[in-house]
């Protein structure tokens, strides 16, 4: 079993935890806002902190599959309604796939697998805030859902060479050469998600958002597995989606 997405989801599970001590310490230690002379309209506006904002920022993202880096760009419509502009970069792989470590030579490898898969989706969509009136600021839950055209690059993970008794023997690709050799697929990606943001300033992002992405190519799949004794192609891919935590940091102007 992959134990590093579990690894990385406790890592930002003890983030978050960290982030909301030290927000509730800061609301403790600072002195109560005088708000008796201020207009109902002035403490509506005050409690959505100020004018509406544009933001921007990073995504991490993690799921079985891998990691992955992304950017957003966000803009506030109301004090409930956002629209967003995101780009990522991550990893794919296939779910049959496994590996295997040499404790002999201290290295492990993947048995069949004939490439590697990159995800970049371009996304727009819209993210809606949960129970403003009910909870607390520092606490902000929404959900999201966005679509938008996706490439999928398939670089070669084994160079194959046949042998003489009709074998094949693979020799491993380095990550940054298989670059290189790799080959742009196109198709069209959405997700759905929910998630909260964290802290009383809305110009300081830091949050985290549960997806589950779609992500289809719509022929018979791309190569993904051989077989180690014919070097024929053994599993084609095509499902690029499935579930991901993603940690968000940002900020407003």
């Amino acid at each position: 079993m992959n134990r590093r997405p579990l690894l990385a989801a406790l890592t930002v599970v003890t983030l978050l935890t960290a982030a909301v001590t030290a927000e509730a310490q800061v609301r403790q230690g600072a002195e109560p806002e005088d708000t008796s002379r201020q207009s109902a309209p002035e403490k509506i506006a005050a409690a959505d902190n100020g004018p509406l904002l544009n933001l921007w920022g990073l995504d991490v993202l993690i799921s079985t599959g891998g990691f992955g880096l992304g950017t957003f760009y966000r803009r506030e419509f109301s004090a409930d309604l956002y629209g967003f502009a995101s780009f990522s970069v991550s990893e794919a792989k296939d779910e049959r796939e496994f590996e295997i470590y040499d404790p002999y030579f201290q290295v492990s490898y993947v048995p069949g697998k004939l490439n590697r898969f990159l995800v970049l989706p371009l996304m727009v969509g819209v993210q809606y805030r949960l129970f403003r009136e009910d909870i607390m600021d520092s606490f902000r839950p929404y959900i999201n859902a966005a679509a938008g055209p996706t490439m999928i690059y398939m670089m070669p993970f084994v160079e194959l060479t046949p042998n003489a008794d009709g074998s094949v023997s693979g020799r491993q690709v380095e990550f940054f050469r298989s670059i290189g050799k790799g080959s742009p697929h196109y198709t069209a990606a959405a997700y759905v998600g929910f998630g909260a943001n964290f802290g009383t300033d809305k110009t300081n992002v830091f949050g985290v958002n549960f997806r589950y992405y779609f992500a289809y190519v719509f022929n018979d799949g791309l190569p993904s597995l051989y077989d180690p004794g014919t070097g024929r192609v053994s599993a084609q891919k095509k499902d690029f989606g499935g579930f991901f935590i993603t940690l968000n940091v940002g900020m407003g102007y």
